[in-house]
């Protein structure tokens, strides 16, 4: 019988499953196996209310592959009320995830979870890497008006209304593996009085306390555990329940509206959004690939619906938030690079059967069609009023596509990369370049006395751009700076014209990191770069650094495929702010992208590197991060293990790298238009 005088606890069971991550995904099933085959049992015989298994159901699929007999007895406790599953497919990071793939996550993880008979839902979010202020508008567009969080969320009380969603604070992580533990029940009940006291800190009559923790079964003596406690609180009582029962429990009054990414209480492991650069470029094409296979499809017949949904499965795997983060094992990480080709294999595919199929003469555009202007496409013969801008060897793909066609040794030919107009237009190309100038009528690049300059019309932006690289004795999720490291920056050595055609002119710097290519299309206000060089250094931070006329306190940029801002303090220097008390995580003046950040009239748009930094009127991207270790113990920006200390020497990145942006000088109202010129919505079929 529940004592008055003491206050309610409301204590939910839980497993938290990463499908990988300092172990590969094969070594976890294993686990899993063993931990639901008891948490099943556990359930069946009644020894517990009710299991919420981490708001994702891929972990029970991967379950069910290996125990399809337990199917049915899945069906009955979701039927019953007693598991419950979803609503997402996985559980992914929600800075480096589109909204597309978000609400893919949402759409293919409510419908296999309804399948299995759930219809209650909450944004389970226990363990992701801070939140979106988006996220809550993608619950609430499928119907879900509850959510769960913890990282970032500082000092805000047990619940509150996080744009809009009534949204439950875990005050002290989901993290509670103490009743597995062996210590005496004199010790459990010392621990969990002084973690109940924290959370009350924060809540009113009704405390939640989560019990489980990452891949942890479910002790088989729990009811006499928690019935032996209870008799030592002097304050609380603790019932099992589930979250639901919380929920109802409580009122929801205090609103907030902007992202949660506040470290002061929990660590949120900024570093992870330059970890293995290598991931992020490949997710953000393939997110933008299948969404555009996608779109063309559904124009065409939406024959590929089936394809496409098991491409989203591969791609949100990746996106899972040990995974996408890149902190996790290097054979985990090669099974992730896999799987992402597998999606750029299907959404290419995709593409070109339906142009095939189409008569390879239609032209489709999704969006913005009036600001596309040029296009690439690839050829076998050059086309009148085209220019190329590259060739190679290989199988033109109507013969691969042609079903009736079988390529052989002659077909083997040379295939020409063409840069189209669109919509041809009659004035002169406005394209001007020698070995040390690059422009048009919008914008100008000069290398002149060692220096990189820009013009924006009458404006000179003198030493504009800059390449420097700084030591790191930090790990995956964090970067560890040195106190005193000024950086090294890179001498610009030379600089020669490499493509003059009336659509495009390059030229190419070379500089004493490595080579850099620039080039400037026929009426168009972005440069583009890409740099390609093999890294031989370990424990480095690389950046481009753009030098501004005023400091820097605003930044927008692009999150959930919508604009944010968030504001910085120019002057903020975390090599002179690192932490010296336990269990702290440094703040940064770095911060998560997805493809596009702007400030001060400047703006960069990015193909897969998704963060950059503040420091009074520098704004810098980095470029590639290098670490050798997980969880580095003496990592001077995170005083506490975020993981076990595994060596990783795939996080070092050693060998060809690569890094792809554009600038512009531009009103942040027109963004979207500028990410549309490097990532086309327009196919030419």
């Amino acid at each position: 019988m529940f004592n008055k005088k003491k206050k309610r606890v409301i204590a939910y069971l839980h497993t938290h499953w990463d499908r990988e991550w300092y172990r590969e995904f094969e070594i976890f099933r294993l686990r899993l196996l063993r931990v639901f085959d008891n948490v099943l049992d556990m359930l069946e015989h009644e020894k517990i209310p009710s299991f919420y298994f981490d708001g994702q159901v891929v972990a029970l699929l991967d379950y069910l592959e290996m125990r399809p007999e337990k199917e049915q007895l899945i069906r009955n406790l979701v039927a019953k009320k007693k598991l419950y599953i979803g609503p997402f497919y996985c559980l992914v990071d929600e800075f480096l995830t589109d909204a597309i793939c978000f609400s893919k996550n949402l759409e293919i993880g409510m419908k296999i979870a309804r399948e299995f008979g759930c219809n209650d839902f909450i944004g389970y979010l226990a363990d992701t890497f801070g939140h979106s202020i988006n996220v809550p508008i993608i619950l609430k567009d499928y119907g879900i008006d509850k959510a769960v969080v913890w990282r970032g969320a500082g000092d805000l009380p047990s619940e509150f209304i996080f744009n809009g969603v009534n949204t439950v604070n875990l005050i002290r992580g989901y993290f509670n593996d103490i009743f597995a533990s062996d210590k005496t029940l004199a010790d459990k009940s010392q621990f969990i009085k002084k973690e109940l006291d924290k959370i009350a800190e924060r809540s009113k009559k009704v405390l939640l306390m989560p019990i489980g923790a990452d891949h942890l079964g479910i002790p088989t003596d729990i009811n006499e555990q928690i019935e032996q406690i209870n008799a030592c609180l002097d304050d609380y009582q603790i019932e099992l329940g589930s979250i639901f029962d919380y929920f109802k429990a409580v009122k929801f009054k205090s609103n907030f509206d902007d992202e949660l990414r506040d470290n002061e209480k929990t660590f949120i492991l900024p570093g992870t959004y330059s970890t293995r650069t290598k991931l992020k470029q490949l997710n953000t094409e393939c997110s933008y690939k299948l969404d555009l296979a996608n779109k063309l499809q559904f124009n065409f017949g939406n024959q590929y619906t089936n394809v496409i949904e098991y491409a989203y499965k591969l791609l949100l795997k990746n996106q899972a938030h040990d995974s996408i983060c890149g902190c996790s094992t290097d054979l985990v990480h090669e099974e992730n690079i896999t799987r992402y080709h597998k999606v750029l294999e299907i959404a290419n595919g995709i593409i070109e059967e339906i142009r095939f199929a189409q008569g390879n003469n239609i032209s489709v555009s999704f969006k913005y069609p009036e600001k596309q202007k040029l296009i690439e496409v690839e050829r076998t013969v050059p086309e009148k009023g085209t220019q190329i801008i590259a060739k190679r060897q290989g199988f033109a793909t109507e013969l691969l596509t042609d079903q009736y066609k079988i390529p052989v040794t002659e077909d083997y030919t040379t295939l020409y990369t063409l840069l189209k107009e669109i919509h041809p237009q009659q004035e002169e190309s406005d394209i001007y370049v020698s070995d040390s100038v690059l422009g048009n009528s919008y914008i100008k690049i000069e290398i002149e006395d060692g220096q990189i300059n820009l013009y924006d019309g009458a404006s000179c932006h003198e030493d504009f751009i800059k390449f420097v690289r700084y030591k790191d004795n930090g790990d995956t999720y964090n970067f560890g700076p040195v106190k005193d490291d000024k950086g090294e920056y890179a001498k610009i050595l030379s600089s020669h014209m490499i493509m003059q055609g009336p659509l495009r002119g390059a030229i190419r710097i070379e500089t004493s990191f490595f080579g850099v290519l620039v080039w400037l299309n026929k009426q168009s206000k972005l440069l583009n770069f890409k740099i390609l060089w093999s890294n031989l250094l370990s424990d480095k931070l690389w950046q481009v650094q753009f030098r501004l006329y005023n400091d820097i306190y605003v930044v927008h940029s692009e999150d959930m495929n919508t604009l944010i801002s968030r504001e910085f303090d120019p002057e903020y220097n975390i090599r002179e702010n690192l932490p010296a008390q336990k269990g702290m995580e440094a703040m940064t003046n770095t911060a998560p992208m997805q493809r596009f950040a702007w400030t001060n009239g400047f703006g960069v748009i990015t193909k897969g590197l998704n963060e950059y930094e503040v420091y009074k009127n520098n704004f810098s991207i980095t470029l590639l991060r290098s670490i050798g270790i997980i969880s580095n113990p003496d990592n001077p920006a995170r005083t506490t293990p975020a993981g076990p200390p595994i060596k990783v020497k795939g996080a070092q990145q050693f060998g060809e790298n690569s890094a792809e942006f554009a600038i512009g000088f531009f009103d942040v109202e027109d963004w979207a238009n500028y990410v549309e010129e490097i990532y086309p919505q327009t196919i030419i079929l």
